[in-house]
């Protein structure tokens, strides 16, 4: 039996979790065509009760409903015609979001200016931008070890998501966008934001800001990916 017969039918190992990662049907976006679900298929193994809250969720709760009836007006009306930077403006205005905040990594704030100029040209009320070294603490300070620093014994200050999300907070921005942020300090400014956040960029410092060029090249130039482990760090 082979991978795909695998995908397909469900028949892995004993003990082998299977999810989404490893369809190769698709059935739940096969346009109506009817293709059966395989095995461990989460439509199939996911309780129905969960999937009535969900949809509950979208049809009744405000914010919710705000929010994903939004995101369907894109993709149906400008589905392969608009930029990431129109979509995000597209969608702060079907919010009804005035004020926009950009949570930056100064690494990109030629980035986020330009996208605060074009906000402003657009109309948006208010655009409140906060780079990611605000306060200029050490890391050491804040509880890093020195010998994990890009330039150890120097001075280095860290990224400060949890301050980015508060003084976004403070200035009641409506929509927060996260331009360029480090891999975990996303996470915390995510979780510290009370206004809902979507990305502009994502930060990936080999790959220009591409992350999935990693993916189409796994077979050929990044095959180190498919390797048991990842490249050792520095000393």
């Amino acid at each position: 039996m082979d991978e795909r017969e695998e995908k397909v039918t469900g028949r892995f190992a004993e003990g082998d979790v299977r999810s989404c990662a490893n369809c190769a049907v698709v059935a739940c976006d096969d346009d109506g065509a009817g293709h059966a679900f395989p095995d461990f298929c989460m439509t199939e193994r996911t309780s129905g009760d969960v999937f009535d809250e969900a949809l509950s969720l979208y049809r009744d709760d405000p914010e919710t409903s705000r929010i994903f009836q939004a995101a369907a007006e894109i993709e149906g009306r400008y589905y392969g015609r608009l930029t990431r930077v129109e979509e995000v403006m597209v969608f702060a205005r079907r919010i009804g979001a005035r004020r926009i905040g950009i949570a930056t990594c100064t690494g990109l704030l030629d980035e986020s200016q330009a996208f605060a100029k074009i906000l402003r040209a657009k109309g948006f009320e208010e655009v409140c931008a906060v780079a990611c070294k605000v306060g200029k603490i050490d890391k050491v300070e804040a509880g890093i070890s020195d010998g994990v620093k890009v330039h150890p014994g120097c001075f280095e200050p860290t990224c400060n998501p949890i301050v980015q999300a508060k003084i976004l907070n403070e200035a009641n921005t409506d929509l927060n966008v996260i331009v360029g942020l480090c891999v975990g300090h996303d996470t915390l400014f995510i979780k510290h934001s009370e206004a809902p956040v979507t990305y502009l960029i994502v930060k990936d410092r080999v790959l220009a800001h591409n992350p999935a060029a990693a993916l189409y090249t796994r077979g050929s130039y990044y095959g180190r990916l498919m390797a048991p482990d990842l490249p050792k760090p520095r000393p």
